[in-house]
């Protein structure tokens, strides 16, 4: 696996003070994990918007700090993302150690097409990613799961059928459903029963008007 570097500044400025970083293009950052203390870093909010599209959660980058020796290998943690413009606002990296495995959710691609559709169906994607553990190196940039055996509307795919690779632990439900296709909704015709009810209508009033009759016949 190829592992992206980046190299990042100290910094100082803390708090509610990170505005000024902000608008400045400076993405603050954290950097923690392992038995190495915590540290405040920040670099170009540019780089970053390019790096978080390419790496994701599930893909590790090696950060070296400008002025200091050595490299940590980090996945991003946590993401914070201005509610309005969900531009970019702060990442959390967690360092990780290569011979220790780790966990992290990779993201589900669907291939191909499913021939259900054609028939008038609509694939649905329940499930957005899988839950994984394996070395950091391990860990796959995404899952591709193949829908072209899909071509009724009973078939459906599971986690469990989703192949991980060697070394890889699936850790979410295998019987979580990832793929499936739904018919169509099929609309029911009105029903016209119209001249029925006014039948029945004129039945009960027929009936009504003789035993009306009858009442004054007896008396």
């Amino acid at each position: 696996m190829d592992v992206q570097s980046v190299k990042l500044e100290s910094r100082n400025v803390i708090g509610k003070k990170v505005k000024r970083l902000r608008k400045q293009g400076i993405l603050p950052v954290h950097v923690y994990g392992t038995s190495a203390s915590p540290v405040a870093l920040q670099g170009d909010l540019l780089m970053f918007r390019k790096l978080v599209q390419q790496i994701g959660t599930n893909r590790p980058v090696s950060i070296e700090v400008e002025g200091q020796e050595g490299q940590d290998l980090c996945f991003v943690r946590e993401i914070q993302r201005h509610p309005v413009t969900e531009d970019l606002l702060h990442i959390d990296f967690i360092r990780v150690d290569v011979t220790q495995t780790t966990r992290a959710e990779v993201p589900i691609t669907l291939v191909g097409d499913a021939p259900a559709t054609r028939q008038g169906g609509t694939l649905l994607q329940p499930l957005q990613s899988i839950l994984v553990e394996a070395l950091p190196m391990n860990i796959p940039a995404s899952l591709d799961v193949d829908v072209t055996g899909m071509d009724d509307f009973d078939k459906a795919i599971y986690v469990r059928d989703v192949a991980v690779g060697a070394n890889v632990t699936v850790i979410s439900d295998e019987g979580d459903m990832v793929a499936r296709v739904i018919p169509p909704r099929v609309e029911a015709e009105p029903v016209t029963g119209g001249g029925a009810i006014e039948s029945d209508g004129e039945a009960d009033a027929t009936a009504d008007a003789g035993t009306a009759e009858g009442g004054a016949s007896e008396g």
